[in-house]
This record gives structure tokens, sequence and C-alpha cells, in this order.
């Protein structure tokens, strides 16, 4: 499958810049130690894929998902084979005393990269899941960054995402709010993150559903209404590679708009996809039809499809990677743009964010309303509004 002819390119888009900067680009990660925090996720393992070929000394993967690190390994050794460095993988939760444990035996690193999040604007629906959120998006951040601080790591990324730009969604909040912990460690520690869009076809991602849903026989469902911007898989790791070795600190990297990064809805995606796999989209007006249908059209080269416009909590109609308050550095790169920042953030809404959060863990009792309402004081501009419908309420 052509990944880039179905999100409708037909070159990626960092390419000039990954050439122009390859020599570099192998110097660097050849004579250096690198941990991948969240590793096996999507952008993780293209990430890994981007180091690993670079032939580093030191590449240590760790994630919470076991199944996803083998089938990484076996992606790996199948496409790249082997290295001279020190590569290694290690099923473990950041959150956790055995990961503190494997920092504590080592931890020594040059390049610490955190892929790890909670990413679907799905996981904020209860208040157990969004706790867990604040957890992995906020906190887990703060503690492996003071932990590579007192490791001496030379260079601390994170991935942050365009929807930290004038978040709508807790999830997009929580990003910006990780941000201001970022900036408060960078007079610590070198630090850089990257914002960027979706990733198509992203384990959990609306089109990778696609791929599971023609394999189960069932409906293609999207919304019509919104679009966004898609990277692939690869690019998504280039530009956090980039954003990681070439980032000055505080800098928060992003693809350039242009003619060949334009929106897309994921409605004009799946007619797209289906076209590849032989099938023309059926139009269906209810859920009921479709789960019907879909005994019968495929074998006649139909696939039933319910494209709707979205009214779940969270959505936002349009994607950004910056705000009118950001100052950009759109000369240093052709693809890339630079959000350069100051250490700006508030110590007593760091702290007051902090103690909130943990007085509720010990109460073993906090509800979502009193999330969001920290939320809200934390970015008194949040976009955020309530509908009462979520995605796990839809097909």
């Amino acid at each position: 499958m052509n990944i880039l002819s179905l999100i409708g390119r037909e070159k990626e888009l960092f390419g000039e810049d990954i050439d122009s900067h390859e020599v570099e680009l192998l110097k660097v990660v050849s004579s250096s130690t690198f941990l991948v925090i969240g590793g096996a996720g999507s952008i993780g393992q293209a990430v890994t894929k981007e180091i690993f070929k670079r032939n580093p000394q030191k590449l240590h993967i760790v994630d919470i998902s076991e199944n996803n690190m083998v089938e990484l390994v076996r992606d790996i050794r199948s496409s790249y084979g082997y290295i001279d460095g020190d590569f290694q993988t290690f099923a473990l939760d950041i959150g956790s005393i055995e990961y503190d444990a494997f920092i504590e035996a080592d931890g020594h690193y040059d390049y610490v990269l955190n892929l790890s999040a909670l990413k679907h604007v799905r996981s904020e629906k209860d208040p157990f899941t969004l706790m867990r959120m604040c957890d992995v998006n906020i906190f887990n951040t703060d503690k492996t960054l003071q932990q590579s601080i007192l490791k001496g790591t030379k260079k601390y990324f994170c991935v942050s995402t365009d929807k930290a730009a004038n978040p709508v969604n807790m999830m997009g909040a929580s990003k910006r709010i990780m941000e201001m912990f970022l900036m408060r460690r960078s007079r610590e520690i070198s630090i850089s993150t990257a914002r960027f869009a979706n990733v198509a076809f992203s384990d959990g991602s609306l089109l990778h559903g696609f791929n599971q849903r023609i394999q189960k026989r069932q409906p293609i469902v999207a919304p019509n209404d919104i679009k966004r911007y898609f990277v692939t898989p690869k690019e998504s790791g280039e530009l956090c590679l980039m954003s990681c070795i070439f980032g000055e600190n505080r800098d928060v990297f992003f693809p350039k708009l242009s003619e060949t990064l334009h929106l897309s809805t994921f409605s004009d995606i799946a007619i797209k996809y289906l076209k590849t796999l032989g099938f023309k989209p059926y139009l269906c007006t209810s859920e009921d039809e479709a789960r019907a249908l879909v005994e019968t059209l495929p074998d006649q080269g139909q696939w039933p499809c319910l494209f709707t416009p979205s009214d779940t909590t969270g959505e936002k109609d349009f994607e950004e990677f910056f705000t009118e308050n950001e100052t950009l550095d759109m000369q240093r790169f052709d693809n890339l743009g630079v959000i350069k920042n100051d250490p700006i953030y508030d110590e007593s809404k760091l702290q007051h964010f902090t103690e909130t959060i943990n007085e509720m863990k010990v109460a073993r009792k906090w509800s979502k309303d009193q999330i969001v309402e920290l939320f809200f004081e934390m970015i008194p501009d949040f976009g955020h509004k309530e509908t009462g419908k979520y995605l796990d309420g839809k097909m």
C-alpha cells in the first residue's frame, strides 16, 4: 500500500533536509548513545529505525507493550540486520519502580527521546483514564527529565502535538501543560520537541482502523467534515530525529505547510483506500444498514461506508502547528519550521497543578470536572467544550 498516494502526495516531506544534513546526522548518531522511551509505538518505532540505521554506540528501547517490542525487533532485524553498538529492548512501565531501578543501574545516555503518550481524544471521556493521561503526558515526562538531568544527559527530546496549539481537548491541553514543565527544566538541560500532524496508519488511528475493518469484514466509518494534515510514519521519525539532534534549547519543530502538505478529510482517504483494494464505496445512511450490507456488498466489489459529521467532544475543526504569539524561524530548514521559545512559565501554577493532582490521588477520589477546572486554571483560554458524546459511543 502506497501511503503517500493515499494522503495525496507524490514525495516525502523532509527529503531535502535529511539529505543536506545526512553527513552530520551520521557523525552524531554513530558516536552517541540513545534511550528511546515509548519506542514500540508507531512514532517510537519510526524514530528507533532512523537511529538504528545510523549505527549508534548504544540504543536502548523502553516500552510498556511487550508484543509491539517483539515486532519492532523482528522488523529491524529483517530490514537492517545488526549494528556494532549495544541494542537492547526493555518491557517496562516508565512510571514504575522497575524503570527507576533500570535508570539507576545505568542511565547514561547522550540523548533521551520520550515518545510515550496517551494520544487519543477518546481517553478523556472518564476521570480515571484522564488522570492516567496526566501521569503519562505530564508527570512521567517531568520524572524522566529529572532523571536525565541527574545522569548528565546532553539532550532531552519529547514529542508534543499540533493539538497543543490553541487546544480544544484535554489531550492537547495535557501536552500544552507538558510544554510548560519542559520550559522549567530547560534551565537545567537542553530540550527540544516537535508538533506534527496525524501519522497515517499509526497504531490506533482511524486510518489503521480501516485495515482492521477490512480484515474483519466490517463497515468503514469516518467523519466527512474533519480535515487533518497527515505525515507518514517514516516522516514522523525523521522529524523527531532532526529536532533531537539539531534543535536548540526550547525549540519546537513542525512541518512547514506547502502544496505537498495539505488538509484531507478522513472520508476522502477512505475512498482512496478502498479504491486501492478494488472496492467502490457504498454510502449508507445508518449503522444498521452498514452492518447488514457488509454481508453481501464486498462480493459485488462495493464496501458499505458511513460518512457523517463529527459531534463528539474534543474534535478540533482544523489543525495548526503554532499560534500567532509564537516566534518562528522559517529559514533554517527547507521543509521544517521552528518555534523559538524563551523559558517562560509560572512556577506557582506548576506547583499548584502538581499539588492538586497529588491531593486527588491521595484521596483516591476525583471527578472529571475537577480535572477540567484545573486545566482551565493552567490554560485560561482553553477551548474545551463538552458535548456529552464520545468516540466510544460510535461504531
